[in-house]
């Protein structure tokens, strides 16, 4: 049957939705990143700057105000104290100060959940970075298959490894589920993160090119899409 020949109509009216579509995933990414930007100049900027400002004008009094000094100032404050801490004695304070810290009730638990938000986070803590790998679990229900990110590792009591896992949602990863996963239950990728949320928050229309999952390599688009019925499953063993 031979293809119907397209109009110019309608060949208008796709391109002006193709590249409205295309100026739109630019654009839109690119205003809210400055946006949040600014933003946090503008907060952290704010925290100092007034101090700044009544100091300068208690020596100067024609001093007009420079914005962004208090961001400024905030920087150099937090890389004086990181070099304080690196070393032994700034190290011995920083305990000191958090062993008087988990003994004030409220205080404490705030101090200390901000502190492991942004430990993991940055990968600064023992858990190293909050998401270490893509994986694939079985959700929501047995034979559908989920992409999810390891958060950490436990040990249950019999001595098994079990596995935390963030299963982000689509089209906003910020809001999922958190499951804990047997070892047998986790099929590894080589899927990077950032490939992985492009994914999500995309439904599916930005994928790799390929995807090794457990030993089988997934090609784009169509395997990765089909992944839920092509992936290997973990064996099924007896509950005790």
């Amino acid at each position: 049957m031979a293809k119907k020949k397209e109009t110019r109509g309608h060949w208008l009216v796709r391109n002006l939705r193709n590249n409205f579509l295309a100026g739109f995933l630019v654009v839109i990414p690119l205003a809210v990143a400055v946006y949040i930007i600014i933003w946090l100049f503008i907060k952290i900027d704010n925290i100092l700057q007034p101090l700044i400002t009544d100091t300068i004008t208690y020596f100067n009094p024609d001093y007009n105000e420079i914005r962004g000094l208090g961001f400024i100032a905030a920087i150099v404050i937090i890389y004086i104290v990181g070099a304080i801490t690196s070393n032994y004695l700034g190290k011995k304070i920083v305990n000191f100060t958090e062993n008087l810290i988990n003994r004030v009730p409220i205080f404490k638990q705030l101090y200390n959940g901000v502190k492991q938000v942004i430990e993991g986070l940055s990968g600064a803590g023992m858990n190293k970075a909050a998401f270490r790998e893509v994986v694939f679990v079985e959700f929501p229900r047995k034979g559908m298959l989920a992409p999810a990110f390891v958060t950490n590792e436990f040990k249950g009591a019999s001595g098994e490894k079990l596995y935390g896992v963030y299963i982000p949602t689509s089209p906003v990863p910020t809001s999922g589920y958190f499951e804990l996963v047997a070892e047998n239950d986790i099929i590894h990728t080589d899927l990077k993160i950032d490939d992985c949320i492009k994914m999500v928050v995309s439904g599916g229309m930005i994928i790799p090119d390929s995807v090794l999952s457990g030993k089988t390599l997934l090609k784009a688009p169509d395997e990765i899409a089909r992944v839920i019925n092509s992936a290997p499953k973990p064996e099924d063993k007896p509950h005790n």
